[in-house]
Formats: C-alpha cells, structure tokens, sequence
C-alpha cells in the first residue's frame, strides 16, 4: 500500500537523474546552442562581404569619375580652397546671413609709429660738494620707431638731458652739456635719426641719417641701458659724455663664412661733428669696425670688436688721416642652461689709443706742441646672484688727451634690481682719482623706466 507507492517513486527520481539520462537530455541542447552560434557567425561574414564589396564598388566609381574628368575635379578642389564650395550642414542654415568682406591692407593704426618713453633719474651724495643740487631728472629720451616697408625701416631718438652729476676725469675738455638759459638747465636734442634699409642681397644693409656710430658694442647704447651711470673714463676723456654720434651713411656686411663663428663688419662715412675729436673741421671722418661672435660652449660667449676712427682736426695739419682713435672690445658671458634666469656672469672690457694729428705751424715766435699718443682702458663685471638682482663693479683708467703725462682712475661697486623689464633701481658708489688731487667719493641711488614696447636695449 502506502510503503510501495514511496519506493516506487524514489526510483523514478534516480533513474531520471543518472548520468546517462542527463548526457541524452543534454545533447539536444548543445547542437541547439551550436547552430545558433554558426548562424551568428555567417551572419556577420556575409555583412562583411557587403561591406568590402561596396568599398571596391566605390573605388572603382572614384577612379572611372577621375579618368573621365579630372577638369572638373580640379576646378572642385579650387572651388573648395578659395571657400566657394557648396555649403553644408550649418552653412546652409547662414547661407542667408549678408556676406562680410575684409581688407587686407594697412589699417590707420598700423601706419603710427611705435612710441617709448625710456626716463632716467637719480639722487646722490658727493663728498667734493655736499651742497650742490643732489636730486638730477637727467635724462627723458622719445623714441618713434616705425617699419616703412618690407624693406626698410626709420627711427627718432630725441631727448631732454638735464646737466649735474656728471663724471669728469680732466677738467676743460669738451663734450659736456650746456646749460640753457633762465638758469635751470638742460637741452633738446636729435640723439638719432635715421632711416635702415635690412635684408638686401649679399648680407648688407644700408643706413642714412645720424646715428650712434659703431664705436664698439657699448658706444651704441643710449644712456639709460649702461651697466653703470656713466660710460668709460676712456670714453668719456677722447669723446664725450654722450656716444659718438654724427650724420653720414652706413654700411654693415654680415660676412658669409662659416668657421666656428659669427663675423660682421661696418664702414660708415660722415661730418666730424665731434667738437672732441676735430673741432671745427669740416673734413669728413670714417670709421670702420670689424666683430666677430664665438659660441665656446653651451653656457660660454665671447665677443670681440675692433674699431678705427679716422679724421682731421681743424686746428692740425690737414693730412689724410692725421686724427685717429682706436678701440678694442671684448665681452664674455657665462650663462649655465637651465638656470639662466637665475645666474649670469658677464665682464666687459677695452682699451683705447688716440693718436693726435700734427699741430698747425704757430705763429712766428711760438713753439710748436706736439701732443703724445694718449692711453686708455676699462674693465666692468656683472654677475648675477637672484633672478632680479645684480652685483657689479667697474674699473677705468686714462690718460689726458691733452697732456698724456695726467692721469685718471675710477673704481665703483654697484648693486641692482630689476623690479621689471620696464623699471630698475640700482646702487653706485664711485671713487675717482685725478692727478694731483685727493680722491673723490660719491654715493648714487638711480631709477630709470620706461613706456612702450622699447626697453633698454643692448645690441
């Protein structure tokens, strides 16, 4: 009865799960599994196929269209490039909107020149005269700068030089600043004006006007760019305060060779307008300089100049040449890659040689005075310890181009800081030794700063 019927379906239940009957009820599935995955997989061959077949039917249409009518594809291609071609997509939805021409020539704007303003003013304290005026605007300088045209280009320098502070290695020499009338001082005057044509055939350029003669590298920068607030005591006994600078041409060659360096030479014909070097002459003098830059290492420059200047003075003999100054300048630069912006080391030095022309007869009676060759040298070093500070110093020495057998010296220390490219403060103190005098000290505090694209440049 009750018994039987349990043990009858127990042996059901394991008949219906030992292994052969699960392997025979699995079987069926697994071939159902697998014709489903085959029928997968020839599905997506043969969408590949079309695929690959409408890519070779594309090509062959492309290459047929190219072969039947390559003009019309061409002018497709340039219609494109000139913006002419059908609008699409976006394009078509402003292809309502009016259309916007724009000229390509020179606006109002472009045409006005560049202005700066570069000012240069400075305190001090002088133990020769403690009660002179110790606070000087020296020096406002108006610069216009302007591109002409692709091939030249023209630049004004004028500026208001305020008299005081200056370093006078002899006294009587000519060269300083007058004073004007009304008592206050200072003067205008054209420091430059010329105009430059660059780029012409064989590496030359061309320049017209009055200029900061190639004297050197230092004799072309203006007042506010110097290292120190005056230039060498050489410089400053043989030329002036201010750069040699008068009217005439110019003609720079940058020379095309390559062996190891960079070389360029200048030759410049104008009026000797230097009351220092030639007085009144009205002969014209010419200068001639030749520069050659070395790369001696990643972090190491040299630069090394040499210059002639040659003239008549007015009061000498008129001989070819009989006035002659020369000049040799050299610079070295340590600047480590990597850390440029927070060490430099530059030192900076020459000698100068004038050579006097032959005294005109004098009258009956009197000797004749026979000046000697006159000596000069100069030695500045900068370094730099912070990414806006300098420490440097300088030391000069020169004979008197009147009377070589006096002497003069000039030692200072200097300490700078540059808040910007546009404004620096620097600290001088200057010692000055002249023949058969005590030494003179003074202390200069100096701010100079510019407005405008041009800076304090140092080229």
């Amino acid at each position: 009865g009750f018994f039987g019927g349990w043990i009858a379906l127990g042996c059901a239940m394991l008949l219906a799960l030992s292994p052969g009957s699960v392997a025979a009820q699995a079987e069926p599935q697994a071939a159902d599994s697998l014709e489903r995955e085959v029928a997968r997989l020839q599905a997506r061959l043969d969408s590949l196929g079309r695929v690959v077949a409408d890519l070779r039917e594309a090509e062959d249409t492309a290459g047929a269209e190219e072969e039947e009518d390559p003009l019309t594809r061409l002018r497709a291609a340039a219609a494109e490039a000139a913006g002419g071609g059908a609008a699409t997509g976006a394009e078509e939805e402003d292809e309502d909107e009016p259309q916007e021409f724009v000229g390509r020539q020179r606006s109002l704007q472009a045409l006005n020149p560049e202005i700066s303003i570069n000012a240069d003013v400075f305190g001090r304290l002088n133990t020769d005269d403690v009660g002179e005026n110790n606070f000087i605007p020296r020096e406002a300088e108006f610069s216009f700068q302007a591109s002409l045209d692709p091939y030249s280009r023209a630049k004004f320098f004028v500026a208001h030089h305020q008299p005081g502070g200056e370093i006078e290695p002899f006294e009587g020499l000519p060269g300083g600043h007058g004073e004007a009338e009304g008592g206050q001082g200072g003067e205008f005057a054209i420091e430059e004006g010329y105009v430059e044509w660059v780029g012409l055939p064989g590496g030359l350029s061309v320049k017209l006007g009055k200029f900061f003669q190639r004297f050197g590298t230092l004799n072309r920068w203006h007042n506010h760019a110097l290292w120190f607030q005056s230039r060498s005591l050489p410089h400053l006994a043989f030329i002036g305060e201010e750069s040699l600078a008068q009217s005439g041409a110019s003609l720079h060659w940058l020379v095309p060779v390559d062996v190891g360096g960079t070389y360029e030479t200048w030759f410049q014909i104008t009026r000797s307008e230097n009351e220092g070097l030639f007085g009144e002459s009205d002969q014209p003098s010419y200068l001639g300089h030749v520069n050659a830059f070395w790369q001696l290492s990643e972090s190491l420059d040299l630069d090394l100049g040499v210059s002639g200047l040659f003239g008549e003075h007015a009061e000498g003999v008129l001989q070819p040449f009989g006035q002659r100054l020369y000049n040799v300048e050299g610079t070295v630069t340590w600047r480590p890659p990597g850390r440029a912006l927070y060490r430099e080391f530059v030192l900076r030095g020459g000698a100068m040689l004038l050579d006097p022309e032959v005294p005109a007869a004098p009258p009956p009676g009197e000797e004749v005075e026979f000046a000697d060759d006159a000596w000069g040298g100069w030695a500045w070093a900068n370094f730099k310890f912070a990414r806006q500070w300098w420490m440097g110093g300088r030391f000069e020495w020169t004979q008197n181009p009147t009377a070589s057998d006096e002497t003069a010296w000039l030692a200072g220390p200097t300490l700078t800081w540059w808040q910007s490219e546009w404004v620096r403060l620097r600290a001088e103190y200057d010692f000055l030794q002249r023949e058969g005098t005590r030494v003179l000290s003074q202390l200069l505090l100096q701010v100079t700063f510019a407005v405008g694209p041009h800076k304090h440049e140092t080229y």
